[in-house]
């Protein structure tokens, strides 16, 4: 289930770069169209200088009864890293405790078989698993942008706006099918054209599968931050999801997901580390 947010996430944060805009509500806001655009197009200039950094990434997940009692409770630790724009996460702890030594070489074997991976699959592809990207022209149809405004957000100029899916967008996918049925808002960071928050919710039952594979329930709601890292670049710094949903048609999920991004490093990758994934810190 955190998968499918995380699809919705990035999903839903492209989709207004081609909206049709009304007019702003608030003076001097900028157009949310070309405002996007911008945005995509800086994330993509840099992307060279994010496969230099290193960061980790550290989520919880606690599974809630029906009475909002936590009855589980598991969390893993990741490095963090970027091969030719993929991301590539490898595990480091799990439930707070370093991984043994068997699955540690596991872990590594696995990491490695990416990295190899990453250098050959072109930007924007998918490493692993279907593509959950959204096109965008679909997605200009898909969503309803609202309500432009400036707010001072952690001290920083910001441009804010809040989306809404179409009920009656013709869709195709599952992270289409999700964004329609999705309501938010989002902040831009009006200075480096970043986006430094997006809070998201259901506003309707969304089935996967038909309903047979999952149902997530109206209400499941989660954000994301980020944040400006050695004043060259933002990454993600805190995410928060509240899940609830039917799996199978038979097993009640109820969880709340925290994750937390940290430690970021810069560091250089040569050919020998490269192809075992090793990431050497740089003493600068």
């Amino acid at each position: 289930m955190p998968g499918l947010f995380l699809a919705v996430l990035f999903g839903v944060a492209g989709p207004l770069q081609g909206q049709k805009q009304q007019k702003s509500q608030s003076a001097g806001v900028p157009d949310i169209r070309a405002l996007m655009t911008e945005v995509m197009d800086h994330q993509k200039q840099l992307e060279k200088v994010r496969e230099n950094y290193t960061y980790t990434s550290a989520t919880t997940t606690e599974d809630i009864d029906t009475n909002g009692k936590v009855t589980k409770t598991e969390s893993e630790d990741e490095e963090v890293f970027f091969i030719n724009t993929h991301r590539i996460e490898r595990r480091v702890k799990k439930d707070g405790k370093p991984l043994n030594d068997h699955d540690q070489q596991k872990e590594q074997e696995r990491v490695n078989k990416l990295v190899e991976k990453a250098q050959k699959v072109p930007p924007g592809e998918p490493l692993e698993g279907p593509n959950t990207t959204v096109s965008v022209t679909h997605l200009l149809e898909i969503m309803q942008v609202s309500n432009p405004r400036r707010e001072n957000f952690r001290g920083r100029p910001t441009i804010v706006f809040d989306f809404a899916g179409r009920r009656d967008a013709k869709t195709h996918g599952i992270a289409e099918d999700a964004s329609k049925k999705i309501a938010g808002t989002l902040w831009v960071d009006e200075r480096d054209h970043q986006v430094a928050r997006m809070e998201a919710h259901f506003t309707d039952n969304f089935h996967v599968g038909g309903g047979l594979l999952a149902n997530v329930q109206k209400g499941s709601s989660f954000y994301f931050d980020q944040a400006q890292v050695n004043g060259e670049i933002w990454f993600p710094t805190a995410a928060e999801g509240h899940i609830e949903a039917r799996v199978l048609l038979l097993k009640g999920v109820r969880e709340h997901v925290v994750e937390r991004d940290f430690d970021y490093k810069r560091f250089s990758v040569d050919s020998q580390t490269g192809k075992t994934a090793t990431v050497v810190t740089d003493p600068k």
